[in-house]
């Protein structure tokens, strides 16, 4: 059997949560990942090179700031510039590919945004790359409705792990079916090879977190949030750590602590799945 490898975006690592928490959940997320088993592959960019696997000083080196943020746009251009950066969700899903990595846990995906042409790169990257990544849904500052219209638009295969709703990254559902669903590992791991089969792109694997916020809850944080980011002229590629940072106040931190929950979870069910998949194939 070869070897079961899960793939780690580094934003987390170095936009996603404050020092310390940010370190210390990527190294819980790699240590999740080796007690079930698999080997966690956290990918970012090093002094102009990729790092399919980090060292615990390159985690702490991005940890402590300063880092860019790569996504498919500037990659190439950070890569020759010798930079540093955290590779968001389509930047991962990108280089997992590339190093033969068939597993990625993430948090949330990115998405479609309520203001106009604001769409994540992450959805053209999962349309058509062949992986399986594993997350909580879109992110909760986003328009789950028009996303999932966009991942249907695009053709990403979007299976529920023991649900019929889509996960809306810190609650557990929304009001929004998913078209798929499976139960156990096994059964995701064999929607990913016929997805390969047939030459699709990615399977998007939505996980509820165990213990979340209720929906309607987040939703009233979000709009309040959205109106600050207004007020202050806060827009690009600034908006979604803003309204993350916003969100975590607003909660008195209760959304950091389920995001770190569901990034924990998240990983290991990837690395179950991995498991899996390597015993088939």
């Amino acid at each position: 059997m070869r070897e079961a490898r899960v793939a780690l975006e580094s934003a987390v690592l170095t936009h996603g949560l404050p020092y310390p928490l940010n370190l210390e959940v990527a190294l819980a997320l790699e240590e999740a990942v080796r007690e079930e088993g698999a080997t966690p592959k956290t990918i970012a960019l090093v002094r102009g090179e990729v790092r399919v696997g980090l060292s615990r000083e390159e985690m702490e080196a991005l940890a402590a700031g300063g880092a860019e943020k790569a996504s498919l746009w500037n990659l190439a251009a950070l890569l020759a510039q010798g930079r540093s950066a955290g590779t968001t969700v389509a930047a991962t899903v990108h280089l997992a590919h590339l190093h033969g990595i068939p597993v990625f846990a993430t948090g949330g995906i990115g998405g479609v945004h309520p203001e106009p042409y604001d769409e994540s790169a992450d959805l053209v990257a999962l349309s058509r790359t062949p992986i399986l990544v594993v997350s909580s849904g879109p992110k909760a500052i986003l328009d789950l409705r028009a996303t999932l219209e966009r991942l249907e638009t695009l053709g990403v295969s979007v299976v529920g792990y023991r649900t019929d709703r889509l996960p809306a990254f810190f609650s557990p559902d929304s009001p929004f079916p998913v078209p798929a669903r499976v139960d156990t590992p096994m059964e995701a791991a064999r929607v990913y090879l016929r997805a390969r089969a047939l030459g699709l792109g990615g399977v998007l694997l939505v996980n509820p977190v165990s213990q979340g916020l209720p929906y309607e809850r987040v939703a009233l944080w979000v709009e309040e949030a959205g109106r600050m980011a207004a007020r202050e002229g806060v827009f690009g590629k600034a908006l979604t750590p803003y309204l993350l940072r916003k969100l975590s106040e607003l909660s008195s931190g209760e959304t950091d602590r389920v995001n770190r929950r569901l990034l924990l979870e998240n990983a290991r069910l990837a690395a179950r799945v991995a498991l899996a998949l390597a015993g088939l194939e």
